[in-house]
C-alpha cells in the first residue's frame, strides 16, 4: 500500500513537473520576444514591431494556453484566447502568415477552436472544474481574470491602432497597459504560488519602462 501511495505521489509530482516546463517555456518564448523587441528599438532609437516579436508571441501563447488547461486556470485561458487572434492578424499583416506551413496554420487555427467546442460540449463539467476549483476562490479568480483582461486590452489598443494605420505598430499606450496588467498579473501570481506567472511578467517590467522611455525620447525628437 505504502509502494502505490509513494508511486502514486511521485507520479502526481512528475505531472507536476511536466506541466511547469510547459508554462515556463511559454514564458521563455514571451521573454525572448521582448528582449529582441527591446534590443531593435535600442538599435533603432524608437519603438519597433519586428516579426519575430509575433512570431515568438503566437508560440507562447500556443504553450501557455495548454499549460493554463492542466492548471484548471479559467484566467490564463481566457486571456490567451482574446490575445491569440491578434497575434495571428499581426502575422497576417507583417506577410508572416502564408509563409507557414499548411501543418502548422492548422494547428494554430484549430486548436483553441477544439478546445472551445469541447468546453461547450461539457459546459457543466467545465463551470465545474474552472469556477468552482477550491484551489482557486472566486474571488481570486475574478481577480486574475480582471487582471488578463487589462494585459489584454494592450493588444485589443495595439490592433485597433495598427488597424488605423495599416500597419503592425507598438504605441506608446500598448506599454503603459502593458504595465499596469503585468502588475496585476504578478499579483496574483504570488497569491496563487505559481513562479510561471511571475517569472514570467517580472522580467517584462524593465521593458515595458524602457519602451516607454524611448518613445517618450523619440516623442520630444520630432517635436524638436
Amino acid at each position: 500500500m505504502k509502494i502505490l501511495i509513494t508511486c502514486s505521489a511521485g507520479f502526481i509530482e512528475f505531472h507536476l513537473v511536466q506541466i511547469y516546463a510547459i508554462g515556463f517555456l511559454a514564458q521563455l518564448f514571451f521573454s525572448a520576444r521582448i528582449l529582441c523587441q527591446w534590443i531593435l528599438s535600442e538599435r533603432a532609437k524608437k519603438n519597433v514591431s519586428p516579426s519575430i516579436y509575433w512570431i515568438l508571441s503566437i508560440a507562447g501563447s500556443y504553450l501557455l494556453f495548454i499549460y493554463g488547461w492542466f492548471r484548471d486556470d479559467f484566467s490564463i485561458i481566457f486571456g490567451q484566447l482574446i490575445s491569440y487572434s491578434i497575434y495571428l492578424w499581426n502575422l497576417n499583416e507583417k506577410n508572416i502568415w502564408h509563409k507557414i506551413h499548411w501543418t502548422f496554420k492548422f494547428l494554430l487555427i484549430f486548436t483553441p477552436i477544439v478546445a472551445i467546442l469541447f468546453m461547450l460540449g461539457s459546459l457543466s463539467s467545465f463551470i465545474q472544474t474552472f469556477f468552482r476549483n477550491e484551489d482557486i476562490p472566486l474571488w481570486l479568480l475574478i481577480f486574475g481574470s480582471i487582471g488578463q483582461i487589462i494585459f489584454t486590452l494592450r493588444f485589443i489598443y495595439q490592433w485597433l491602432y495598427s488597424r488605423r494605420f495599416h500597419e503592425s505598430l507598438l504605441p506608446t499606450g500598448f506599454w503603459i497597459i502593458s504595465l499596469i496588467g503585468s502588475a496585476s498579473i504578478v499579483s496574483y501570481g504570488i497569491i496563487r504560488s505559481d513562479p510561471v506567472l511571475v517569472f514570467g511578467q517580472s522580467f517584462g517590467f524593465i521593458a515595458y519602462i524602457r519602451n516607454l522611455i524611448i518613445g517618450h525620447r523619440n516623442l520630444k525628437q520630432t517635436v524638436a
